[in-house]
């Protein structure tokens, strides 16, 4: 494969793989260097005295936030060429997987050039952080400039799709990389999502119902709620990486069901790094088997992100706690047995330091009376989508909380606590994402092939086709980022930088793959009645909760300026 801006074959046959890898591998250092220079010339934007001033940053935050996404692309690349090398080395890397590595590369190299999407009226481009035109000529190497001129063609992407084609029902488009362990755990939440999960979820969407428990008992049987926890706690003491295939596999079926697992993961998370050794035998063990449904109560309804604002507010008694103030968008809070509450234990306060968590007992409400425990109400807000736990409105006063159930025994460490769970939260949320992508991928897969226009399938066309192989190339680049970033937090690495971008990029490749889903089905695609309706509604949120875009591409930036 020629390295001086010659085409590339439209396709990667087996002998050129090797070659393949070497110009992706040769598109690296090029980004990593312009990546460099792009964070000194935003630090340099947003500093005062040489330090990052909050002003400044706030000033220039269409830079920092492009500086971000920038980051997040360089990082997917360099993923998805440690994810071509292993498969190399494995001998698993085919015309499949090539095709996968050759699209990505050639189009988010283009991206990068010409203007990265941070959402579908923002593009950010590359003199928005500093850059000038010959600093972009950086990129003007050979290599670079074969993968942009010939790696995204619409011969590949056809060829692309005839391989997937050739793959009905598959588990993946593509080797993950994974062991044959994850793999085995992946075919058996498949399996469960066909079987239980996906033949009901969209009359549950339709009827706005909860997710039935016997759904919740059976995830319950297979250790969905103590997956992570340690083995001395009841649980199975497994891998980020295991929870992040198995909440894959779940939202594919329904994101709903993906996310049951989400407040259990958060609350074991809270109390393993956050609580007392009585705290901890007490409540892992209960989540761990589902015993007790937990959910997260941090949410104000004037504070969304600003979570350092909160005014909910904890007052000591005699015998324990009184909370009183307003929470909103808690998600399934009136099934649930204890919440972990986020409330101000120090009046005096107004920032994050006056704030203290809770293990808060309340006793699982009925359809008639769904918040049964004194001093507590609620009230149910009707969504979109991402409905079979429903979202509350919840109100204290004069709430009690036993003297026992403040996290740790210490008050003020309440947002320090919650910080320590947003890298697995932000994992398992990317993990959502990917499932939810692929639910769309699959459902457009089968109309486009079902569908017949102008005598002949729809995924006879290239603009059909053309957006199917898309969707493939993007699900495994948000893979590639997101199983990363669980196997920087199973080998206990600091990973709230790439779980943030997983998760960043995640939320934007679930939201396109739904939009693209939906526009296959033309018409028939905003009809209730079709299944891909609802994936575009429970696309939409994951770009919201877990931390906004914005929020997020914001933590991002503040971690790369330093």
């Amino acid at each position: 494969m020629p390295h001086d801006g010659a085409p590339m074959p439209e396709t990667a046959p087996a002998a050129l793989l090797d070659d393949l890898l070497r110009l992706t591998g040769a598109a690296i250092r090029p980004l990593e260097d312009l990546l460099t220079l792009a964070t000194a010339r935003v630090r340099e934007a947003v500093s005062t005295e040489g330090r990052v001033s909050a002003a400044k940053l706030e000033e220039n935050q269409c830079a920092a936030h492009g500086l971000a996404w920038l980051a997040t692309y360089v990082e997917a690349l360099r993923q998805m060429q440690a994810w071509a090398g292993k498969l190399t080395a494995e001998d698993q890397f085919g015309e499949m997987e090539a095709l996968l590595h050759q699209i990505a590369f050639g189009e988010y190299l283009w991206q990068i050039y010409g203007g990265i999407p941070m959402s579908q009226g923002e593009i950010l481009r590359l003199q928005d952080i500093g850059l000038t035109q010959d600093d972009q000529r950086a990129m003007m190497t050979p290599e670079i400039m074969t993968l942009t001129q010939a790696g995204n063609t619409q011969a590949a992407r056809t060829e692309l799709v005839n391989l997937m084609q050739n793959q009905p029902g598959a588990a993946t488009y593509g080797a993950t990389g994974l062991d044959d362990e994850l793999e085995m755990i992946r075919d058996q939440f498949l399996r469960f999502s066909r079987e239980k999960v996906d033949p009901h979820a969209h009359d549950w969407h339709l009827k706005d119902e909860l997710i039935p428990m016997e759904i919740i008992e059976e995830l319950a049987d297979m250790g969905v709620f103590g997956l992570t926890i340690p083995e001395e706690f009841g649980g199975f003491g497994l891998s980020k990486a295991s929870m992040v295939v198995v909440s894959e596999e779940l939202s594919r079926g329904y994101i709903g069901v993906g996310s049951l697992g989400t407040r259990s993961e958060i609350a074991a998370e809270l109390i393993l790094c956050g609580g007392t050794e009585e705290q901890k035998n007490q409540w892992l063990p209960k989540i761990a088997s589902a015993e007790i449904l937990p959910t997260a109560v941090f949410t104000e309804p004037n504070t969304g992100s600003d979570l350092g604002s909160l005014r909910t507010r904890a007052v000591k008694t005699d015998d324990g706690w009184e909370v009183t103030g307003n929470k909103t968008w808690i998600t399934h809070a009136a099934r649930t047995h204890v919440m972990t509450l986020l409330a101000r234990t120090d009046p005096d306060t107004t920032d994050h330091r006056g704030l203290s968590m809770f293990l808060a007992e309340k006793t699982p409400g009925s359809d008639a009376d769904p918040f049964p425990t004194p001093g507590m109400t609620g009230g149910e807000i009707e969504v979109l989508g991402y409905r079979g736990m429903k979202e509350y409105e919840l109100g204290f006063d004069g709430f009690k909380v036993a003297d026992g159930n403040l996290l740790g025994g210490e008050t003020g460490q309440g947002f320090k606590q919650l910080m320590q769970t947003f890298e697995s939260a932000r994992i398992q949320t990317a993990a959502r994402a990917i499932g939810v992508a692929q639910c769309a991928l699959d459902i457009a897969m089968q109309y486009a092939l079902d569908r017949k226009q102008f005598g002949k399938p729809l995924i006879a066309f290239p603009r059909v086709s053309g957006k199917l192989a898309m969707m493939a190339v993007e699900i495994m680049v948000a893979r590639q980022l997101t199983y990363f970033s669980a196997w920087q937090k199973d080998h206990d690495k600091r990973c709230d930088l790439e779980a943030g971008m997983a998760k960043l990029l995640g939320a934007r490749v679930a939201w396109a793959a739904a939009d693209n889903g939906l526009q296959i089905h033309g018409g028939n695609g905003f009809a209730l009645e079709y299944k891909i309706s609802r994936v575009l509604c429970d696309a939409r949120i994951l770009n919201i909760f877990e931390g906004a875009a914005e929020i997020q591409a914001q933590v991002i930036a503040r971690r790369l300026l330093g």
